[in-house]
């Protein structure tokens, strides 16, 4: 497994981050805790949640199935970089959403909870919230950090200018502010190519790419919709709109020789900026796949076919709409 730093922090994380959203509704407690001692067994050190993952509101299913996997013991807890989010509807009481510092103190003693340990190593924003002033997040953030129950701050779906509104507050109150940027990117999914990540690259962010394989779609749905195996939901509706995308890439990877899963994944770590993508893998075989696309390397010419396939917006902003 390769390592690098979170953004300009010195905290070391694995190249590929575990994600768990399956983790309760698509995988048995049982499988979920196979797949999270062969990801620490392959050297996978960056765990990410979130407190709404499980699909039931307010229960934490997914943060409560990582709980008793750490309650085993064994050293677990203190092998992994624990990752998890506030911001989503936890309850149908006011203020058990959002970005207020009341949620936010009384979401993050709940994943504490949930997730049997006395602090979150980064704990992530998992969606702007316009109403709440950053001083007010701030403050919040800086007193949790004060106890010792969050180490690292970060975000998730943040614009880019929400990343430079963000550390420039935080650097007025001499606080470190965010260290990464959790985005939707992928092949498929490239828009903060113009502005996130540009602002990640200015202050320092890692990027974190959830749904690197654009929800299968970059998976080899073609090949799976043929052979009858499983796919997400909304898979095949993408695929009637974009199959001669679809088409033209899975001969590209096949050409190769190589599984699409690995080669989009492969492509993303090529990116100075991304940390590390986020796998969510159903099953041990999709987990162990995975690191296939550390051995990929790619040619000029095959990354101009790449973008010939999956173009990009053009560049950053503002050279990639105007001059």
């Amino acid at each position: 497994m390769e390592f690098t730093q979170l953004g300009r922090s010195g905290l070391k994380v694995s190249r590929l981050c575990l994600g768990t959203m399956n983790f309760g509704p698509q995988t048995s407690e049982e499988s979920a805790f196979e797949i999270m001692d062969k990801a620490l067994e392959l050297g996978i050190n960056f765990f990410d949640t979130a407190n709404v993952y499980g699909r039931k509101t307010g229960e934490g299913i997914t943060e409560n199935i990582i709980g008793r996997w750490f309650a085993q013991g064994g050293g677990r807890r203190e092998k992994v970089v624990l990752a998890t989010k506030v911001y989503g509807l936890m309850g149908h009481w006011p203020n058990e959403s959002r970005l207020s510092a009341l949620h936010i103190r009384k979401a993050c003693e709940a994943s504490l909870k949930r997730l049997r340990t006395d602090h979150i190593d980064l704990y992530q924003m998992h969606h702007i919230y316009r109403l709440s002033p950053w001083e007010e997040i701030w403050q919040a953030m800086e007193l949790l950090v004060q106890q010792g129950k969050v180490i690292y701050v970060g975000s998730s779906n943040f614009a880019g200018w929400h990343i430079a509104s963000a550390q420039e507050s935080a650097k007025a109150r001499h606080f470190m502010g965010l260290v990464s940027e959790q985005s939707l990117y992928s092949l498929n999914d490239r828009m903060i190519e113009l502005e996130v990540i540009p602002a990640c690259k200015e202050y320092g962010l890692g990027l974190l790419p959830w749904s690197p394989l654009s929800g299968g779609l970059l998976g080899g749905a073609l090949q799976k919709l043929k052979t009858g195996r499983r796919t997400s939901d909304d898979v095949p509706k993408k695929i009637a709109e974009q199959r001669p995308q679809l088409k033209a890439w899975e001969k590209f990877c096949r050409d190769r020789g190589e599984e699409p899963a690995d080669v989009a994944l492969a492509w993303l770590l090529l990116n100075p900026i991304v940390t590390a993508p986020i796998i969510g893998p159903r099953t041990m075989e999709q987990l162990t796949g995975s690191l296939r696309a550390f051995k990929i390397k790619f040619s000029k010419d095959a990354l101009q076919q790449i973008d010939a396939i999956w173009p990009g917006p053009g560049g950053e902003a503002p050279e990639a709409y105007a001059w």
